[in-house]
């Protein structure tokens, strides 16, 4: 899942120059380009001068860069979904809205939290930059907590020691962004009390072994497309520094045979 690193920072800057701009011309440059006159009968007017482009420019463009700053930086950003490591929560072409206020509110670009909100629970499905790449947005839901005793083995998942139950539901066939056929099982999962659908690839021998303690301040998370997704198996933990916000509900699908997931919650 890409992420807009880079627009955040360009939009920042964006929002600063013209602010910038805008504040320096109501503070100084308005008064000299429109001297105030006194006429013969001793009344004042003001003769208006022409704004240059870039005054112009600023003054139209701040206040609506300003908006979408504070949206996108500390209520909600929109991310789309351009892989399968989600399915079925998630499916290719989803287009998500994520709060950005669910783990704290967080300075836009350095990702600094400065308003302590709330934590990440077991379950949530969460955006973060990708540990080995911060440039990158991941998403995938967290399992487990910190202080948890995490336990991936042959297709089984533990947690501090509970054998995390799953029930089938149904068979899924579905095509990846590739053009490949697979076919899938679709189980219910219960995270110790937080159930949510995943699935697991019939065949499929298990991968990503894997026995760890999650430290305090970081996160474990997988998959819902266990079988399919690069996640806290192969890279590690999710630094709560790392933490964009919780999905929340899909606004947006691409592709008329899935019109029906708009405005449905993620769960």
């Amino acid at each position: 899942m890409e992420l807009d690193y880079d627009f955040s920072f360009y939009l920042t800057v964006a929002t600063l120059v013209t602010g910038f701009i805008y504040l320096l011309d109501k503070l100084f440059l308005e008064a000299k380009r429109n001297p105030v006159l006194e006429s013969n009968n001793g009344e004042e007017t003001v003769e208006l001068a022409k704004e240059p482009a870039v005054i112009e420019f600023s003054k139209s463009f701040f206040p609506v860069l300003l908006l979408v700053l504070v949206i996108r930086s500390f209520i909600a950003e929109p991310f789309r979904i351009p892989s399968g490591s989600m399915i079925p929560t998630l499916l290719v072409g989803d287009f998500l809205v994520v709060s950005k206020y669910s783990y704290g509110i967080r300075l836009p670009v350095i990702n600094k939290k400065i308003i302590d909100i709330g934590e990440p629970e077991r379950g949530d499905v969460v955006v973060f930059r990708y540990p080995e790449d911060p440039t990158i947005d991941f998403i995938k839901r967290i399992v487990g907590l910190p202080g948890d005793v995490v336990q991936y083995i042959d297709n089984n998942l533990y947690i501090n020691g509970n054998n995390i139950e799953q029930g089938l539901l149904r068979e899924s066939a579905y095509i990846d962004i590739n053009g490949r056929a697979h076919k899938a099982v679709v189980m219910q999962e219960d995270l110790l009390g937080f159930m949510h659908e995943m699935q697991e690839h019939k065949g499929s021998r298990g991968i990503g072994n894997t026995s760890v303690k999650v430290p305090e301040g970081h996160y474990f998370a997988l998959g819902d497309n266990r079988d399919h997704s690069k996640d806290s198996r192969f890279w590690g933990f999710i630094p709560d520094k790392n933490l964009v916000g919780k999905a929340q509900f899909i606004w947006m699908h691409l592709g008329f045979e899935n019109l029906k997931r708009i405005g449905t919650t993620i769960k």
